[in-house]
């Protein structure tokens, strides 16, 4: 099947190459002409496990193209995928009943840019997390710039970063909203190599789809902000939240799924999803509590670590040197929109604190905005050169079991700000650290 998909952003690229590793023929479009050559020179700009290996793969066999030139990706393809961005509506020039929307200039130049192109029987299938209504708005835009009726089908995608291939290939289920027995068939055909083993796909309306990937993200968000309250408030009444995450996880209605405590969730997806759907339930007159309450929390959770520390210094920031490990909003990604390290950062630099940070993969990503106000280390370790304190912010594996005698060594002085609950609080005592988690109570060395 010939495919056209629209950005080469993170849906875009996974959901193209994907798509292209199953057989069909793939064309992604991007307005960006540095971004383009990048990619066909296999330079992929984002961080994901294993995507540069399938993009090189596809690319060589000649199933994935990259292009500036819309015209010639769209007018063959049965398939025109929307996958641009849908930012948060929140910069100073937003007006105050805007702020938290999702921001659809990016969809609408795609449909614009698309529209004079497509064939009569092409199938336009919006990948985008748009409000609800996005649908039938684009499908009455096409109507108007194509002089006939043009088929538009929502897909919402479910990926998590770091595991987005996964995802793809073997996927829990495909939501699609659709009008017409056409729109239904030929995505059935498009997703058949990837729900061989009995996972459903769920035709819906369009409607409906798109509100199941806002209610998908804005529950698992809300488990998140739900742990993350309770392990502040075993830490104020003696208890331990990982003993308390156990007690209620073993229950089958609740289970253990996102419910791991920590200095909150960021990245593209989580907070801007939450506030959309707020800002979607407040246009239709109902206050939404629920979802205002899960962002206010995860906001002030990402204060977490910083709170620890200014109490363990008294206040007394001016100069110190505070190592931190993981950058990303989470591990097996470069992205760090919305990461509770920033948070962090920002405050410690604001208190005259002297930071040196390392991650795995988002080093530059951060260089890009802090440039040389921060000290870039290429390995944990080195972060511990004189340091006051360290303080972890995002689990990566090479942070699990690290060595502590030699961190302790580095160290000016032995303590440890954990905001992943990575180490055991006993066997940091042992060891001699002072260590600070997160809903646990605090040890000295």
């Amino acid at each position: 099947m010939k495919i056209a998909i629209i950005g080469t952003g993170y849906v875009g690229l996974v959901t193209g190459t994907c798509l292209a590793d199953s057989g069909n023929d793939v064309s992604c479009v991007d307005i960006d002409q540095e971004k383009i050559e990048r990619l066909e020179h296999g330079d992929i700009p984002i961080y994901e496990p294993g995507l540069a290996e399938l993009i090189e793969r596809n690319a060589s066999a000649g199933r994935l193209k990259f292009t500036t030139d819309t015209a010639a990706a769209v007018r063959p393809a049965k398939l025109v995928f929307i996958a641009v961005g849908t930012p948060t509506c929140d910069d100073h020039s937003a007006k105050p009943e805007e702020k938290g929307a999702a921001d659809l200039k990016y969809v609408w130049g795609a449909v614009e840019s698309f529209a004079p192109h497509l064939a009569k029987d092409a199938i336009v299938v919006i990948k985008s997390t748009v409000p609800v209504g996005t649908n039938s708005k684009v499908y009455g835009r096409l109507k108007e710039l194509t002089g006939r009726t043009c088929d538009v089908a929502s897909n919402p995608e479910f990926l998590k970063e770091g595991a987005a291939i996964n995802d793809f290939q073997y996927p829990d289920r495909v939501v699609i909203g659709v009008r017409t027995k056409e729109a239904e068939d030929a995505l059935n055909e498009l997703y058949a190599p990837f729900l061989r083993t009995d996972k459903p796909m769920l035709a819906m309306t369009p409607e409906s789809a798109e509100l199941t990937k806002y209610v998908a993200n804005a529950l698992l968000s809300t488990k998140i902000s739900f742990i993350n309250e309770m392990a502040n408030l075993c830490e104020k009444l003696g208890g331990d939240i990982n003993d308390v995450r156990r007690g209620i996880g073993h229950d089958r209605r609740i289970g253990f799924a996102f419910l791991f405590p920590g200095v909150g969730y960021g990245g593209s997806c989580f907070p801007k999803d939450v506030r959309a759907l707020g800002h979607l339930a407040r246009q239709v007159g109902i206050e939404p509590l629920l979802l205002d309450s899960v962002d206010e929390v995860n906001n002030r959770q990402k204060h977490v670590l910083m709170h620890k520390i200014q109490q363990h210094f008294d206040g007394h920031l001016v100069g110190k040197r505070i190592a931190v490990w993981g950058l990303a909003f989470k591990p097996k990604t470069d992205d760090v929109r919305e990461a509770p390290a920033l948070t962090l950062i920002n405050h410690l630099l604001e208190c005259g604190a002297k930071v040196a940070v390392h991650d795995p993969e988002a080093m530059d990503n951060v260089r890009a905005s802090y440039g040389e106000k921060l000290v870039y280390c290429h390995s944990p370790i080195d972060t511990l050169e004189h340091a006051d304190a360290l303080a972890i912010n995002t689990e990566w594996g090479e942070f699990r079991n690290p060595d502590f005698a030699e961190m302790k060594r580095r160290m000016r002085t032995a303590v440890i700000f954990d905001g992943r609950n990575l180490y055991d609080p006993q066997h940091m005592r042992d060891h001699g650290f002072t260590y600070y988690s997160i809903g646990r109570q605090p040890v000295t060395g």
